[in-house]
């Protein structure tokens, strides 16, 4: 049955490398039959949360902006996945923000299981990313029977462009290919 998979690319650059590493993913997901939608937050206007908790007893932020409709397509999905880029070994602050404005499906009926996470870092060390699995744990445990699938780390990739032609690409169209 084919799972409905949200791609949130959190880049900051229109053609970064991590939003180049999730349209491999997507292609992968897309040709084991699954529904893939890519959403770039370069390109949205999203406020940071205010801390109000108001979205805890309606399920609804208070606050007008394109992060409301993300978090609607978050809680509908199937399969989440977050691509970033690290900077200072940690998810991008775009990311963070959405995160944090995903706070309405806390409690609330939400579909998503699966998590999976792509990384880029100009820095060449496995442990560059390990700040951002941290965080997205975090967030991960917040939900109930939800869990990290998998994680993609494109290391060495500095300058746009830098992922094209590289085995990551491979190893994403695979990961994505196996969702079923």
């Amino acid at each position: 049955m084919a799972k409905k998979v949200l791609i949130i690319g959190t880049s900051p650059r229109k053609n970064g490398n991590s939003n180049t590493i999730a349209q491999e993913f997507a292609k992968g997901a897309t040709a084991s039959g699954n529904n893939v939608e890519i959403v770039y937050l370069y390109d949205k206007h999203i406020n940071f949360c205010k801390g109000c908790l108001a979205c805890q007893k309606t399920h609804k932020c208070v606050i007008q902006d394109d992060a409301n409709e993300i978090v609607e397509k978050i809680k509908t999905s199937d399969v989440i996945v977050w691509a970033t880029p690290i900077y200072y070994y940690e998810m991008s602050g775009q990311m963070k923000t959405m995160i944090d404005r995903g706070n309405p499906l806390f409690g609330s009926d939400y579909k998503f299981k699966d998590v999976y996470l792509i990384t880029t870092s100009a820095d060449t060390g496995e442990y560059s990313a390990d700040g951002a699995i941290k965080g997205l744990q975090g967030w991960i445990d917040c939900f109930a029977g939800t869990q990290i699938k998998g994680i993609i780390k494109g290391l060495g990739l500095e300058a746009v462009g830098d992922a094209i032609d590289k085995p990551i690409l491979k190893e994403a169209y695979n990961m994505g290919h196996s969702i079923n």
